[in-house]
């Protein structure tokens, strides 16, 4: 049986989420055996290619020009300078680099641009990855011709709570962006925060919404929200860590072949916690010192950690072989 076929319900999902959390795990470290390593970690490294005066409302976001944020706003920066930090990436281990803008939608002036920096990601052996808000036809042909592999395009939520924490934007325009770059053949890296107020099933409700795309997306990153001062919900109280640990068990069984990321938070987390979120399923990392405007853990203490749990990080022609297997 093809697993990407499974079209799961609410009430199925839920009942996997709620689970005695040994049965739990267990059943996630099972489904994660059967198609993944176990011992190995995707690592990526994610930069802010533009960065501010977004015109989007996100209630999470420090780079909302709606938001009262200090944070300036800057121009989209040269491929030049991006290369340069994609070749340390590289050389520091990471597979795949991720390159995020903070817009509603890419111009038509800076697709130039951005074409050049998937192309000169690509000529350096990595995986590329963008995030650029919603993309048209056009577009999307544009950056499955110059070679991107992945496009990012979060949820972020349940469709019933989205409206609480966007209102520039419907949850139906991050679908309709997502099914446009589905059918140009790129892979889609899409998933969630954490913590936004949201209840236990707005989280399942948003699992269920990524498992029963066809296919589910390649990437799964599950965030924990990090308060951003001047932002509504700069004083959101934080997720409780099992809950944010069931979240992840439950994204492994609902998309057994997805690589599931943890993601923004990991700074504010305990080895413990992570430990029990690579145990839960998850399989892949943001290395490096920030994702986009939050703290990340330094590459130094992600080494002792994943040298503490005797994981490794997945080399490019393991991304290959399991490319090759689908």
């Amino acid at each position: 049986m093809n697993v990407k076929n499974i079209r799961w319900t609410r009430d199925a999902a839920q009942a996997v989420h709620d689970l005695p959390v040994m049965d739990l795990l267990y059943r996630a470290q099972t489904v994660h055996r059967e198609n993944f390593d176990p011992n190995r970690i995707q690592t990526s490294r994610l930069l802010s290619i533009k960065t501010g005066g977004c015109a989007e409302d996100c209630a999470y976001c420090s780079q909302s020009a709606r938001n009262g944020s200090d944070l300036p706003a800057t121009k989209l920066i040269e491929v030049q300078r991006v290369l340069t930090e994609a070749r340390k990436a590289r050389d520091g281990g990471a597979t795949r680099f991720c390159m995020g803008a903070a817009w509603r939608e890419p111009k038509a002036r800076d697709m130039d641009a951005l074409v050049a920096m998937v192309q000169g990601v690509k000529a350096l052996g990595m995986e590329s990855c963008m995030t650029l808000g919603m993309l048209d036809d056009g577009q999307v042909v544009q950056l499955r011709d110059a070679g991107l592999d992945y496009y990012n395009h979060n949820i972020d939520t349940s469709e019933r709570y989205y409206s609480k924490v966007i209102t520039t934007r419907r949850f139906a325009d991050r679908i309709d962006t997502m099914n446009r770059v589905q059918a140009a053949g790129i892979k889609v890296c899409s998933g969630g925060i954490l913590g936004m107020g949201e209840a236990v099933g707005d989280r399942v409700d948003m699992l269920v919404t990524l498992a029963n795309m066809a296919p589910p997306p390649d990437s799964v990153p599950i965030n924990m929200l990090m308060p951003q001062a001047n932002t509504p919900l700069a004083d959101a109280r934080p997720i409780d860590p099992i809950a944010f640990v069931r979240t992840i068990a439950t994204a492994r069984i609902l998309m057994p072949r997805s690589y599931v990321r943890l993601s923004a938070g990991r700074s504010e987390m305990s080895d413990e916690m992570q430990a029990m979120c690579f145990l839960a399923g998850a399989n892949s990392i943001f290395v490096g010192e920030t994702l986009l405007t939050a703290e990340n853990p330094e590459e130094d203490r992600d080494a002792v950690l994943l040298a503490k749990l005797g994981l490794e990080a997945e080399r490019p022609e393991e991304q290959t072989l399991a490319d090759a297997a689908e």
